[in-house]
Parts: structure tokens; sequence; C-alpha cells
């Protein structure tokens, strides 16, 4: 059986690109332990896209 913890994946999206309307998502996928961080997280992550380092907020 798999155990139940707190780890969970939570997927992360470009606010920049999005908000910039072209074509293309840039997301990634990580996780967090829900236990220690409720709210949701912000990272720098680099978007290929824009091919520059930008803001991901977690989407549910």
């Amino acid at each position: 059986m798999a155990k139940k913890g707190n780890r969970i994946q939570v997927i992360l999206e470009c606010t920049e690109h999005k908000n910039s309307g072209q074509p293309g998502m840039s997301r990634h996928v990580t996780t967090k332990n829900r236990k220690n961080t409720p709210e949701r997280i912000e990272l720098k992550k680099y978007n290929p896209f824009l091919k520059k380092y930008t803001v991901h907020k977690e989407i549910k």
C-alpha cells in the first residue's frame, strides 16, 4: 500500500506568459509539503518561450 503523507504534487504556471497572449504555456511540476506550506507557492523558474526566469504560481 502507498503511504499517505503530507507531500503532494503541484503544477506551477508562468504568470508573465499567461498575460502576454503568446501561444504555448510554461508549466513545471514539483512537490510541496501540505503541512508546512498550506498556501499556494510562487517560485522563479526558467521559461523557455520567453528565454528568461519568471515567477511561476501554483495552480489547482
